[in-house]
């Protein structure tokens, strides 16, 4: 048990930067996912390549009673396979070499001239034939293997090795600048998400977007289900890239999946696609998130590298919503360790000073307006913390947005599946709370749950923002108060 820090002490920061972790084998015990969930985890993302739908299912509700035992409820991200290409099986891997003329197979047992001695292997993607040209580049395995396609016909796909390595089974293809032509909500995404509504999770993660109609049509088979699910856009090709700002606008947030990302892009630009990402996320009052290799290293070793340390150190200097791990949480040797310095090092750089946001889109309504007035104080005032109280998640969302420079945002909410989505977004603590009819009451009870908690002390300026009724009409207002 975690004991609360007392009334008269003063409060310890709220971590604005919110961690995300993947299950696995070493974190899906009860005992590890209360270590993890009190050591910070605020999202758990569950990976649907190779899940089970009996695994996912029992995990879901796993977490949903720890979280409930120990009394932090944390959110569930079903992140879903999307179109995939992949090399076909082996019986033995083959060992490529430079220069070496080999065929992918698009239609196995296809005729070939047998006086060939051309080793090959199957595509499970047949059209992949219409999809390329001749002179594209095939990255096999991660980027490890390196082809040129040479020339290509009704069933074969001919290339010349250009880096070589040794090809297994089952290998990932990627295609960098090629668009590919495969749904982006797969049968096996659909039979998965169907698992994921049914237990109650509360993000969707889309792999592969390509453009804003990728998210049109999984916005409507989730409107189909009657699902306020939100939806997590995997920016991982160029085309992604091409289309960055119409995807943000169709989304409800973005990841940034540096992993596949920094195969389909030369690397050199990886670090500015991710700072044009954040600012765009930003400029359009969208979650964030920067995934893949934080912390790859304590995968086996127990600290992370200086580089490591300074890529965690600038997501967070970048003002990104999360960071989250990846194999570092679901086969590594030193999960709660992981967990641990990412919340160590955002800590650490979130006490150095931000710069304060120029005006962007999302002032343009006039409730917004009313929040950037909040902000706007709550920047000039030392101690101070935002207080919000929100049934859909405008105030909350709007606020995380305008970035605000100490403040953390406290969100009070009478629904707890957006209590749960509401720990996606940077700088907010969300609580549950009946909301009264009289807003007098109302934050009052706020107050008291904050004072109980440790999260205010006396002499803190607390900035409400909330919608008060006059005269019939709900009016949107800013209040100052002192906790005595």
């Amino acid at each position: 048990m975690i004991t609360p820090p007392t009334t008269a002490a003063l409060p310890a920061p709220l971590r604005r930067t919110k961690i995300i972790i993947t299950l696995g084998p070493a974190t899906e015990s009860e005992e590890m996912l209360e270590k993890l969930i009190l050591g910070g985890a605020d999202i758990i993302r569950l990976n649907m390549a190779h899940a089970k739908h009996d695994w996912t299912r029992t995990v879901i509700r796993r977490i949903r009673a720890v979280s409930a035992r120990i009394g932090r409820e944390v959110a569930i991200m079903m992140d879903i396979k999307g179109p995939e290409i992949r090399t076909g099986d082996l019986e033995v891997p083959i060992e490529l070499k430079a220069g070496e003329i080999f065929d992918f197979t698009v239609k196995p047992g296809a005729d070939r001239n047998q006086s060939e001695e051309i080793r090959s292997v199957d595509v499970n993607y047949q059209d992949l034939v219409n999809d390329i040209a001749i002179g594209d580049t095939v990255l096999v395995d991660n980027g490890l293997i390196r082809l040129e396609v040479l020339t290509k016909d009704h069933a074969h796909i001919r290339c010349r090795v250009l880096i070589p390595g040794e090809l297994k089974s089952k290998r990932h293809i990627n295609l960098p600048g090629v668009t590919v032509n495969l749904p982006s909500f797969t049968e096996k995404d659909r039979a998965d998400s169907n698992v994921g509504l049914e237990e109650g999770i509360d993000f969707l993660a889309l792999s592969f977007v390509r453009s804003a109609a990728d998210i049109s049509l999984l916005r409507d088979y989730l409107e189909q289900k009657k699902s306020l699910v939100r939806i997590i856009a995997k920016i991982e090709d160029q085309s992604a890239i091409t289309n960055l700002n119409e995807i943000i606008a169709a989304t409800d947030s973005i990841m940034v999946a540096r992993g596949d990302l920094g195969i389909e892009c030369p690397f050199e630009e990886l670090p500015v696609i991710q700072r044009r990402a954040v600012q765009s996320c930003i400029a359009q009052g969208k979650p964030v998130i920067i995934a893949t290799h934080m912390l790859e290293s304590m995968i086996i070793q127990p600290v992370p590298t200086r580089a490591e340390i300074t890529d965690v150190a600038n997501a967070v200097y970048e003002q990104a919503d999360c960071v989250m791990l990846s194999g570092e949480t679901t086969i590594g040797k030193y999960p709660l360790d992981c967990v641990q310095m990412l919340d160590k090092i955002s800590r650490r750089i979130e006490r150095e000073e931000a710069p304060a946001l120029r005006e962007t889109a999302v002032f343009t309504s006039e409730r917004m307006k009313v929040l950037h007035s909040a902000v706007v104080l709550a920047n000039e005032l030392p101690r101070s913390k935002l207080l919000t109280f929100t049934r859909h998640g405008f105030m909350a969302h709007g606020l995380a947005a305008l970035r605000p420079l100490h403040s953390p945002i406290l969100a009070f909410t009478p629904h707890l599946p957006l209590l749960r989505q509401l720990r996606l977004l940077r700088a907010v603590e969300p609580y549950l709370l009946p909301l009264s009819s009289e807003p007098d009451v109302t934050i009052e009870n706020a107050i008291i749950t904050l004072r109980r908690l440790g999260h205010v002390a006396p002499g803190d300026k607390i900035i409400v923002v909330t919608d008060i009724v006059s005269q019939d009409r709900l009016v949107d207002a800013i209040q100052l108060r002192t906790i005595r």
